[in-house]
Protein backbone atom coordinates (compact mmCIF):
# COMPACT_ATOMS: atom_id res chain seq x y z
CA UNK A 1 0.00 0.00 0.00
CA UNK A 2 1.13 3.50 -0.35
CA UNK A 3 1.59 6.08 1.89
CA UNK A 4 -0.70 8.43 2.01
CA UNK A 5 -1.87 11.80 3.86
CA UNK A 6 -5.29 13.11 5.24
CA UNK A 7 -6.45 16.44 6.49
CA UNK A 8 -9.59 17.51 8.42
CA UNK A 9 -9.28 21.57 9.05
CA UNK A 10 -12.58 22.19 11.42
CA UNK A 11 -14.22 25.61 12.34
CA UNK A 12 -13.23 25.48 15.90
CA UNK A 13 -10.12 24.05 18.32
CA UNK A 14 -12.41 21.86 20.68
CA UNK A 15 -14.21 19.68 17.81
CA UNK A 16 -10.54 19.62 16.23
CA UNK A 17 -8.95 18.21 19.52
CA UNK A 18 -11.90 15.48 19.64
CA UNK A 19 -11.46 14.90 15.95
CA UNK A 20 -7.59 14.44 16.35
CA UNK A 21 -8.54 11.74 19.14
CA UNK A 22 -11.12 10.09 17.01
CA UNK A 23 -8.53 9.76 13.87
CA UNK A 24 -5.88 8.61 16.19
CA UNK A 25 -8.17 5.42 17.79
CA UNK A 26 -9.68 4.63 14.46
CA UNK A 27 -6.89 3.33 12.51
CA UNK A 28 -2.90 2.64 12.67
CA UNK A 29 -1.87 6.73 11.63
CA UNK A 30 0.56 8.73 12.68
CA UNK A 31 -0.36 12.53 13.93
CA UNK A 32 1.52 15.07 11.36
CA UNK A 33 -0.35 18.11 12.66
CA UNK A 34 -2.96 18.79 15.23
CA UNK A 35 -3.04 22.83 16.03
CA UNK A 36 -5.10 25.91 16.15
CA UNK A 37 -5.17 28.06 13.08
CA UNK A 38 -6.31 31.45 12.30
CA UNK A 39 -9.12 32.27 13.05
CA UNK A 40 -9.97 30.00 15.61
CA UNK A 41 -9.88 27.08 13.14
CA UNK A 42 -8.15 23.89 14.60
CA UNK A 43 -6.02 21.60 11.45
CA UNK A 44 -5.81 17.69 11.69
CA UNK A 45 -3.03 15.76 9.60
CA UNK A 46 -2.35 12.41 9.99
CA UNK A 47 -0.35 9.80 7.51
CA UNK A 48 -0.30 5.74 7.30
CA UNK A 49 -1.61 3.42 4.76
CA UNK A 50 -4.10 4.67 2.23
CA UNK A 51 -7.16 2.80 3.76
CA UNK A 52 -6.47 3.94 7.31
CA UNK A 53 -5.64 7.17 6.71
CA UNK A 54 -9.35 6.70 4.68
CA UNK A 55 -10.76 5.60 8.05
CA UNK A 56 -9.05 7.80 10.14
CA UNK A 57 -10.56 10.69 8.20
CA UNK A 58 -14.07 9.60 8.08
CA UNK A 59 -14.23 8.82 11.99
CA UNK A 60 -12.79 12.44 12.62
CA UNK A 61 -15.57 13.80 10.40
CA UNK A 62 -17.99 11.62 12.02
CA UNK A 63 -16.57 12.48 15.96
CA UNK A 64 -16.91 16.15 15.16
CA UNK A 65 -19.52 16.52 13.21
CA UNK A 66 -19.76 17.42 9.54
CA UNK A 67 -20.98 20.57 10.30
CA UNK A 68 -18.12 21.31 11.64
CA UNK A 69 -15.61 20.47 8.84
CA UNK A 70 -14.28 23.39 6.89
CA UNK A 71 -12.13 21.22 4.50
CA UNK A 72 -10.94 18.00 4.20
CA UNK A 73 -8.26 15.69 1.90
CA UNK A 74 -7.04 12.26 1.15
CA UNK A 75 -3.74 12.43 -0.95
CA UNK A 76 -3.08 8.87 -1.75
CA UNK A 77 1.00 10.00 -2.48
CA UNK A 78 1.81 12.99 -1.56
CA UNK A 79 5.14 14.89 -3.64
CA UNK A 80 7.82 14.85 -1.36
CA UNK A 81 8.61 18.52 -1.35
CA UNK A 82 5.42 19.82 -0.52
CA UNK A 83 6.61 18.54 3.50
CA UNK A 84 9.90 20.47 3.09
CA UNK A 85 7.84 23.88 2.05
CA UNK A 86 5.24 23.19 4.67
CA UNK A 87 7.95 23.48 7.40
CA UNK A 88 9.97 26.53 5.50
CA UNK A 89 12.66 24.18 4.86
CA UNK A 90 13.29 24.52 1.38
CA UNK A 91 16.65 25.87 -0.28
CA UNK A 92 15.87 28.46 -3.08
CA UNK A 93 18.78 29.72 -4.44
CA UNK A 94 17.49 31.86 -6.99
CA UNK A 95 13.96 33.16 -8.02
CA UNK A 96 13.68 32.57 -11.67
CA UNK A 97 9.88 33.33 -11.83
CA UNK A 98 7.18 33.69 -9.20
CA UNK A 99 4.13 31.46 -9.06
CA UNK A 100 1.78 32.28 -5.65
CA UNK A 101 -1.50 30.49 -5.14
CA UNK A 102 -4.18 31.76 -2.27
CA UNK A 103 -6.76 29.56 -0.67
CA UNK A 104 -9.01 30.28 1.72
CA UNK A 105 -8.20 27.23 3.74
CA UNK A 106 -5.43 25.28 4.77
CA UNK A 107 -6.60 22.14 3.00
CA UNK A 108 -6.98 23.32 -0.52
CA UNK A 109 -3.35 25.18 -0.11
CA UNK A 110 -1.51 21.66 0.45
CA UNK A 111 -3.68 20.04 -2.59
CA UNK A 112 -2.82 23.03 -4.85
CA UNK A 113 0.47 22.55 -4.11
CA UNK A 114 0.70 19.07 -4.83
CA UNK A 115 -1.02 19.47 -7.83
CA UNK A 116 0.83 22.26 -9.01
CA UNK A 117 4.62 20.25 -8.01
CA UNK A 118 3.11 17.30 -9.98
CA UNK A 119 1.78 18.89 -13.09
CA UNK A 120 5.54 20.86 -13.86
CA UNK A 121 8.82 21.42 -13.02
CA UNK A 122 8.77 23.76 -10.55
CA UNK A 123 10.29 24.45 -7.14
CA UNK A 124 8.26 24.87 -4.09
CA UNK A 125 9.20 27.87 -1.69
CA UNK A 126 6.96 27.74 0.98
CA UNK A 127 3.05 26.51 1.83
CA UNK A 128 2.31 29.04 4.18
CA UNK A 129 -0.59 27.71 6.66
CA UNK A 130 -3.41 30.03 7.84
CA UNK A 131 -1.49 31.75 10.45
CA UNK A 132 -1.84 35.40 10.91
CA UNK A 133 -3.18 35.46 7.45
CA UNK A 134 -6.97 36.00 8.72
CA UNK A 135 -7.15 32.21 8.14
CA UNK A 136 -5.90 32.65 4.29
CA UNK A 137 -3.03 30.31 3.24
CA UNK A 138 -0.59 30.54 0.46
CA UNK A 139 1.58 28.72 -2.23
CA UNK A 140 4.57 30.51 -3.47
CA UNK A 141 6.80 28.22 -6.66
CA UNK A 142 9.47 29.20 -8.65
CA UNK A 143 11.48 27.38 -11.77
CA UNK A 144 10.89 28.66 -15.79
CA UNK A 145 8.10 31.05 -16.40
CA UNK A 146 6.39 28.39 -18.62
CA UNK A 147 6.50 25.62 -15.86
CA UNK A 148 5.44 28.14 -13.34
CA UNK A 149 2.67 29.47 -15.56
CA UNK A 150 1.67 25.77 -15.74
CA UNK A 151 2.10 24.67 -12.21
CA UNK A 152 -0.22 27.60 -10.97
CA UNK A 153 -2.90 27.08 -13.62
CA UNK A 154 -2.90 23.31 -12.67
CA UNK A 155 -3.00 23.79 -9.23
CA UNK A 156 -5.46 26.49 -8.97
CA UNK A 157 -8.17 24.64 -11.48
CA UNK A 158 -7.80 21.75 -8.63
CA UNK A 159 -9.03 23.45 -5.84
CA UNK A 160 -11.01 26.03 -8.33
CA UNK A 161 -14.69 24.21 -7.97
CA UNK A 162 -14.35 23.88 -4.10
CA UNK A 163 -15.09 27.88 -3.97
CA UNK A 164 -11.57 27.98 -1.72
CA UNK A 165 -9.35 29.40 -4.72
CA UNK A 166 -9.31 33.56 -3.46
CA UNK A 167 -6.60 34.51 -6.26
CA UNK A 168 -3.09 33.66 -8.27
CA UNK A 169 -0.78 35.20 -10.16
CA UNK A 170 2.84 34.75 -12.09
CA UNK A 171 5.64 37.20 -11.68
CA UNK A 172 7.80 36.18 -15.44
CA UNK A 173 10.47 38.05 -13.52
CA UNK A 174 10.67 39.45 -10.40
CA UNK A 175 12.66 42.31 -8.69
CA UNK A 176 15.91 40.23 -6.76
CA UNK A 177 15.16 42.26 -3.64
CA UNK A 178 12.01 40.25 -3.57
CA UNK A 179 13.50 36.88 -2.62
CA UNK A 180 14.31 38.02 0.64
CA UNK A 181 11.07 38.74 1.79
CA UNK A 182 9.48 35.32 0.64
CA UNK A 183 12.19 33.54 3.12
Amino acid sequence: MKRAIGLLELKNMTKGILAADAMLKAANVEIIMAQPMCPGKYVVMVAGDVGAVQSSVKSGQAAAGTDNVVDEFILPNLHASVFSALTGCTTIHEIKSLGVIESYSVASAIVAADTAVKASSVELIEVRLARGMGGKSMVTMTGDVGAVNAAVQAGSEAIKASGFLVDQMVLPAPHSGLHKSLF
